[in-house]
């Protein structure tokens, strides 16, 4: 075969001890492979310099604070003054050696390998493992941990990870903790987080703890992910090397995840409390230094809760003060958010009277607390006052500030107030006019002012992308001036849109209106649809229904609920396997659950999983049920255990690793591919469409391949890790894209776009730091 590979044939004296050299890394002890006889006139193999691409990593963690110099200059791993002597072996991975290719007996064994170590880096997938699998009947074990450790030493760790993952599937594999340790290790550093966690969790398997550097390479690499979105599964991993290893990270690993932490806007961030409270645990009893950044954080994080624990807080300005830190800015607005929720005005101005005498530069913050205070104490004239204050003061209102404003001024019922602001909040041309839009149409309900809420609702529409509660809102407005026929257009069209959706508290509404309108076949229609999804129906209403239908001489009985998955349920459960959702087996129970996985900073994903949410209401645990406000919908949750899935555990997973099904290609409906679209695709800006297929060999690839050939689709397959990628383009795109868009929720292909991002399988975005180029240079790569 002719040689494409840039790369020569490997020295013949190969000693590698592949701790691939990073700033911070540090030598490794020597962990000897068992049953090998090394010649003591071996060499070792000088490390390599630091791959470029672990550049973005190396800075997220060495970005320490100004005044640890040292901490900066050192790196992690380094400047090992921080472990005790007989720690520190802890925190070195483990030394791979692998015999030379010289003490091979047989010439033709060290030619094969040192032909394969110059062929397979140059190749994909598909051919890399064709020449593997010819190579079946003479390569050992001992053989292929030499062809990997060289792709390692060369830089090519996902040709070492291809090799890896061809030698577990060989009969005579044996687990090598030393070389897993070290695929991870390069994967990581690489920034190819799916493929090092699948080394970890194999390490995991095994019963073998990892190395600490794996777990800070992984936490780092989890880390590096643009836009936080990998946040959760590094701290799984922090708290498993604390938990699970007993290691005592870095003060630099710690501040690197307590920042990322803290690094969300205050309402999402206030669910990570918990573990930057952990965080901190553990630097206090590591004797750490906590630096001023952790104190203002926990503040600031401890201010936002729902119940806020002014103990707690009380005592980290203590510790914060004892630590001879100053109580910043950060940290009295933290106060003043802290004390005016309770309405405490005398704290709260305590508070703004040292932001006066520290700053000139006043945070628009500290006067939204201060209207909130005035508020809380019933004046709310002087939460105006203060709006006005900043205006004078030449502080632009931002929309924080105009969003309590209004919403004060509408709990007060000043009509031609709100009208006032809400005007200045539209023309202002700032974004998030939701909030104030339903303050606004809360207010005109409780005055029964129904015709300015109806334009309002207009209003509102045309500016926003609606949302169920808008048109609850507005349905209940129906309901109660007797516009039933307009109600029940408005109900249909939550039902049919997605986007929007049906609830309990919706169909409660609807069910009133058609009870006053003493119209009980209908009625009946609505009771029927919430025992099915295992709604909650109102006591007074279900007495006037049963009342109403004994005039007809038709008496109503709770109905048993047989569960049972629809036809619609079902293909959606088929996209989403396609595009890589878990499901898990209860042993005890011989049953299945289904765990749904949204990506949390995708607008697009957000609809989807309140979508989901109501789409398979029945079949989640009642725990999942019971959110007053849609919005605390998590984006991850789970069905109860049931029969039912069992059908979908047996096709879509074996021995618990995704397959796809033998008959997968009959079940490709439209509504099946737009549901795999939404969940595990994208539409790139080109107006290309890909989608991640998880599982499945190249026969079953090759089936769905086909299956869309019948339908006029051209498509090209791509392999990548674990998953495949399937791409439209071109016409192609426009004929799938006609093909699903009945069953596209409304909106949704132009926000998945906006995003310009590939949703991953898992409901993780791709996280390999190549993914999204190879995406755009989908058109160039050739069918594997």
């Amino acid at each position: 075969m002719a040689s494409t590979s840039p790369y020569a044939a490997p020295s013949p004296s190969l000693r590698c001890t592949v701790a691939l050299s990073l700033h911070f890394s540090s030598p490794p002890p020597v962990l000897r492979l068992a049953g090998l006889k090394l010649s003591p006139g071996r060499l070792a193999v000088s490390p390599p310099g630091i791959p470029a691409v672990a550049s973005t990593i190396e800075s997220l963690v060495l970005d320490s604070d100004e005044d640890d110099e040292e901490e900066v200059d050192s790196g992690l791993f380094q400047g090992e003054e921080w472990a005790a002597a007989d720690e520190r072996d802890a925190v070195r991975s483990p030394e791979l050696e692998v015999p030379e290719l010289e003490e091979l007996p047989e010439q033709w064994r060290r030619s094969r390998i040192a032909w394969l170590c110059k062929e397979l880096p140059a190749y994909k997938h598909s051919t890399f493992t064709r020449i593997l699998n010819a190579q079946r009947k003479w390569l050992t074990q001992d053989d292929a941990t030499y062809v990997a450790v060289h792709c390692l030493r060369i830089r090519e760790n996902d040709a070492a990870f291809r090799v890896y993952s061809w030698m577990v599937r060989q009969h005579w594999f044996r687990f090598n903790f030393a070389l897993a340790t070290r695929v991870a290790d390069c994967l990581g550093r690489e920034g190819k987080v799916d493929k090092c966690r699948e080394m970890f969790e194999a390490m995991v398997k095994q019963g073998r703890v990892p190395a600490e550097f794996t777990f800070h390479i992984l936490i780092v690499a989890y880390l590096s992910v643009p836009k936080g979105r990998c946040l959760q599964e590094a701290c799984t991993i922090y708290n498993q090397m604390i938990q699970m290893g007993g290691y005592k990270p870095r003060l630099s690993l710690h501040n690197s995840l307590f920042r990322a932490l803290v690094s969300k806007t205050g309402g999402s961030a206030k669910y990570n409390l918990r573990q930057a409270e952990f965080v901190y645990h553990n630097l206090v009893t590591t004797n750490l230094d906590v630096q001023k950044d952790v104190y203002a954080g926990l503040i600031w994080l401890h201010s936002y809760q729902d119940v806020i624990d002014k103990v707690r807080i009380i005592a980290l300005r203590k510790e914060m003060k004892r630590a001879g830190f100053d109580e910043g800015i950060d940290v009295l607005v933290s106060v003043m958010r802290t004390f005016s929720k309770e309405g405490n005005v005398q704290e709260t101005e305590a508070a703004w009277n040292e932001i006066l005498q520290s700053c000139s530069d006043l945070p628009a913050q500290a006067y939204v607390c201060r209207m909130e205070v005035y508020a809380q104490t019933g004046e709310p004239m002087k939460s105006l006052d203060i709006f006005k204050e900043m205006k004078e003061k030449n502080i632009p209102p931002n929309v924080a500030s105009y969003h309590k404003i209004i919403e004060i001024m509408a709990k007060a019922r000043e009509v031609d107030i709100v009208e006032e602001l809400m005007n200045g909040f539209i023309k202002s041309h700032m974004k998030h006019l939701m909030p104030a839009f339903l303050d606004l149409m809360y207010m005109y309900m409780d005055l029964d002012m129904h015709e300015k809420l109806e334009l309002t609702f207009s209003k509102c529409i045309a500016r926003c992308r609606p949302n169920r509660i808008l048109y609850t809102i507005f349905l209940e407005s129906l309901v109660k001036v007797g516009n039933i026929e307009k109600a029940e257009e408005v109900f249909r069209e939550m039902h049919r849109n997605g986007m929007i959706g049906t609830n309990t508290k919706s169909c409660n509404i609807m069910l009133r209106g058609y009870l006053s309108a003493e119209d009980y076949q209908k009625a009946e229609k609505v009771y029927d649809v919430m025992s099915k999804k295992k709604y909650d129906v109102q006591a007074d209403s279900l007495e006037k229904l049963q009342s109403g239908l004994l005039l007809g001489k038709k008496v109503i009985k709770p109905k048993a609920v047989s569960m049972k998955l629809d036809q619609e349920q079902r293909e959606i459960l088929i996209g989403f396997l396609l595009g890589g959702t878990q499901m898990e087996y209860y042993e005890q129970r011989g049953l299945h659950v289904v765990h749904f996985q949204f990506q949390q900073d995708s607008n697009a994903h957000s609809v989807l999983r309140m979508h989901i949410h109501e789409r398979f209401f029945e079949w989640l645990p009642s725990t999942s049920r019971s959110f007053a406000d849609e919005s605390k919908i998590p984006y991850q949750f789970s069905t109860i255990p049931h029969k039912h899935f069992s059908f979908f555990a047996d096709q879509f997973f074996l021995k618990g690793r995704p397959v796809l099904p033998k008959l997968v290609h009959r079940w490709l409906s439209p509504r099946v591919l737009a549901y795999w679209f939404m969940f595990g695709g994208s539409k790139l800006p080109s107006g290309d469409i890909v989608l991640k297929l998880s599982g499945g060999n190249t026969e079953s690839v090759e089936r769905i391949v086909n299956s869309l050939h019948t339908q006029s689709l051209t498509i090209k397959v791509k392999r990548k890790g674990r998953f495949s990628w399937i791409g439209f383009q071109g016409s192609n795109a426009e004929t799938f894209w006609r093909i699903i868009e009945p069953h596209v929720l409304n909106n949704f292909a132009s926000s998945i776009t906006q995003e310009g991002s590939s949703i991953g399988s898992d409901g993780t975005q791709d996280t390999d730091t190549d993914s999204d180029d190879d995406m755009q240079r989908y058109d160039k790569e050739s069918d594997e």
